[in-house]
């Protein structure tokens, strides 16, 4: 069992996930016009898009690179986490009318009410809302979850209206969990929960496991659904970064001499640790604004 002093502190969190597309413009405006995120900012090659001043997507023009083969490692969705149900409604029903053709399901997880989505070169996408903890069940320290079917038009006709639509806007949203297509699910474990620190809270054994800190149903996932021995990636369009967000300096520096302790190369810049997993997947993780 993981000690207290190795795992990462309970109030951390995802940052931005950043992804190299081919086409900028066609993308932006999926995450802008379809998700309803904002456009932060927009320099060069370069866009970030989120809700209010917290940063979801950063888009890299990458038009050199090519789609990842069939069956690599990488970005399996990136899941945005909205606060109330008819915010994510909002969402959802923007995304279901101006882009209809990249809706691809929903469930109700228990802990949550997801709906996916594939973007236009691709990625997955969640939009989810979490219910409150006190309705989440622990078992022997395991989350309870299924994948319960949930009628979208049902959802939306429950939750949307004017000023639903109107009121999310003005609220903000984040990235909640960043999943991720791995090789193998025990080389996943012994890189995320014995070396960076989360915690498992579920897992579907050979298939897929899911980690988290401070008791969140899951802050990160690995599968191999798609991906079941994967080497390591070669650049391609799809997953730049993920980033994890630690609440202080101290967190950061304990972090970086446990990663440095296992053998794992890092990147300190003294506000920045990056390193890459075991499928060059590339992390990096800050203390938080």
């Amino acid at each position: 069992m993981t000690s207290p002093a190795e795992l990462l502190a309970p109030s951390t969190g995802m940052g931005a996930v950043t992804l190299r597309v081919a086409d900028l413009d066609r993308m932006i405006a999926y995450y802008r016009d379809g998700v309803l995120l904002e456009l932060l900012a927009h320099e060069g090659g370069r866009a970030i898009l989120g809700r209010g001043s917290i940063p979801i997507v950063l888009l890299e023009h990458a038009p050199e690179l090519k789609h990842a083969r069939p069956g690599s490692a990488g970005l399996f969705h990136t899941a945005i986490l909205f606060e109330t149900k008819a915010d994510l409604a909002a969402a959802l029903y923007s995304v279901a009318t101006r882009f209809p053709n990249t809706f691809t399901g929903s469930a109700d997880h228990l802990v949550s009410i997801a709906f996916y989505m594939t973007d236009p070169e691709g990625n997955g996408v969640e939009l989810y809302w979490d219910r409150d903890r006190t309705q989440w069940s622990w078992t022997h320290g395991r989350i309870e979850m299924d994948s319960l079917y949930v009628d979208p038009n049902a959802f939306l006709r429950e939750n949307v209206t004017e000023a639903a639509v109107d009121a999310a806007l003005q609220r903000p949203g984040k990235v909640g969990h960043v999943h991720l297509s791995v090789g193998d699910v025990e080389t996943a474990r012994a890189f995320y929960v014995d070396r960076l620190g989360f915690s498992t809270t579920t897992t579907m054994p050979g298939q897929a496991l899911f980690v988290s800190a401070g008791g969140y149903h899951h802050h990160m996932a690995m599968n191999v659904w798609n991906s079941r021995g994967a080497g390591r990636r070669a650049p391609a369009l799809g997953l730049g970064l993920v980033r994890i967000e630690v609440p202080t300096g101290d967190d950061l520096g304990s972090l970086t001499e446990r990663m440095r302790h296992h053998g794992v190369a890092t990147r300190d810049d003294g506000r920045t640790v990056g390193f890459e997993d075991p499928w060059a997947n590339r992390i990096e993780v800050t203390v938080a604004a």
